[in-house]
């Protein structure tokens, strides 16, 4: 079964330029593109994707905004922010609302088709920049003192591979577990760390970790 991808973009040509990157890749479909966050939010549930291709600055709602509200209507959709804004601010507000993966704008074709590729394999792709830029805030983030949520050994393990970059794919062939065990766990571990996502959840046990040293 192909996967479903659907793309918010405001400019014409670079939503038609993402529209012909998506049904290139063997296996994907655009299901829709829409112009607006708003559009987005009213169609794009009924659509039920497997990923939004989301850009931050739209008309009225941006993209973080519009994220935020896909991620409460539709939990397991993936959401790729596509935009050329690189500042700290932004990366965090946009995985904070849920996004899975965040590059930039410039990136060739070839880079956006293997984005999208290892998201819908459970990666978390970024641009180097972006990448750069997440580890330096990380280490620049006060460690939490917070007492860390009760995690199951199994559900502790995922989350070690999780934070290493592992797909999902991998981290089953590393434990010799089924893919959805390991999605069942990750369901676990979203829940007990009150995040929406891969990044979130690796982010915030890389703190937790940090805050045991």
């Amino acid at each position: 079964m192909p996967s479903s991808i659907v793309i918010v973009e405001d400019n014409n040509v670079v939503r038609e330029c993402l529209e012909e990157i998506v049904n290139a890749i063997p296996g994907c479909d655009c299901l829709a593109a829409f112009a607006c966050a708003e559009d987005a939010i009213r169609l794009a549930p009924r659509l039920t994707p497997d990923l939004v291709m989301m850009d931050i600055q739209l008309p009225n709602l941006s993209g973080i905004e519009c994220a935020a509200k896909l991620k409460e209507m539709l939990p397991e959709v993936l959401i790729l922010m596509l935009t050329v804004y690189e500042d700290e601010e932004r990366i965090f507000e946009a995985f904070k609302a849920g996004a899975s993966g965040y590059i930039l704008k410039r990136a060739s074709p070839r880079e956006v088709i293997q984005a999208i590729k290892d998201m819908l394999e459970g990666g978390v792709p970024m641009t180097p920049t972006i990448a750069r830029k997440v580890v330096a805030s990380f280490r620049q983030a006060p460690a939490a003192s917070e007492q860390g949520p009760s995690l199951t050994r199994r559900e502790t393990e995922v989350l070690q591979s999780l934070s290493k970059g592992l797909s999902n794919k991998e981290i089953a062939d590393l434990l010799s577990v089924t893919l959805e065990t390991v999605r069942w766990h990750l369901k676990q571990i979203y829940e007990k760390l009150h995040v929406h996502g891969r990044t979130q959840a690796a982010l915030k046990f890389m703190n937790m970790q940090n805050s045991k040293r």
